[in-house]
Parts: C-alpha cells; structure tokens; sequence
C-alpha cells in the first residue's frame, strides 16, 4: 500500500507512531473500559464492549485509535483519563469526524489532572476511515498530519 496522508485538527498535540486499532463504528469509551478499570489491570485493556465486533476482546493499551467518534455514558472521559491513568490507556484518538464532548473532556482531564497525553487529532475526514485498516502502521505528527502505510 502507498503512503496516505491525512491532515486532521489538532486537540492534543504530540508525535506518536505505531500500528492503527480501526473501528468503523463510534467507539464507546464506557463500554470498551470499564471493567479494565474496575478490575484495575495494568497488563492489557482488552475491549469490553461485545457490540463492537471490529474491537471486542483486542488488546487495546497503547493503542493508536482511529474511529469517526466516541460514545458512552457520562463515564466516558473519566474512562479514558483512569485507563491512562493505570498505563494502558491509548497514546492516540484519530477521529474523522469533530470529537465529542465526553473523548475531550478526558483526554483533557489526563493531560491536565494527571499529565499524561493522549495525542488527539479530530476532524481527519470520511476518506480517513475508508483507507486506514487494522494494523497498518500509522505516524501522528504535531501539527496534525496523520500517514498511513
């Protein structure tokens, strides 16, 4: 495959690089999460959320998330802070459409409360998703730009 890239808005700035975890459909934070961070595992975060059939049962610390959106409850951003928090929470969210209130909040919360980033890039457009699979390798840079393959 030949290198894409993606210029997307930047929330959290950061350079991560890795291979991409795809979800096509909007991920739910309090679903995927929740149980890792009742159960306080700090080996692996495997997802929860058994609506999700591209995610379900996948490791997803450190991930590089690609997703158009997230979902779930009030608990949602408190997840994604808690995740990082115990150290298996994503390096990045990549999202092809503007983030939610709940994925800013705790990407916010983590950063500021616990100053742990979660490099986060919205706005990277439907052909994003389109193009990324699971796996491919993946490089964020600062000022937004996203290259896949």
């Amino acid at each position: 495959m030949a290198k894409k890239t993606f210029k997307g808005r930047v929330v959290l700035p950061g350079k991560v690089t890795g291979k991409a975890t795809v979800s096509k459909q909007a991920f739910n934070t309090s679903g995927s999460y929740t149980e890792n961070m009742f159960a306080g595992r700090t080996d692996a975060a495997p997802c929860t959320d058994a609506s999700n059939k591209e995610l379900f049962g996948k490791d997803l610390a450190g991930a590089i998330l690609c997703t158009p959106t997230t979902v779930g409850s009030t608990m949602g951003g408190m997840c994604l802070m808690g995740m990082k928090a115990i150290g298996v929470g994503p390096e990045a969210l990549l999202f092809s459409k503007p983030i939610d209130t709940l994925a800013a909040a705790g990407v916010l919360m983590a950063d500021i409360w616990k100053e742990q980033r979660i490099v986060t890039i919205d706005m990277l457009g439907d052909e994003f998703l389109e193009v990324v699979k699971m796996g491919d390798p993946i490089s964020v840079q600062e000022d937004g730009t996203v290259e896949v393959g």
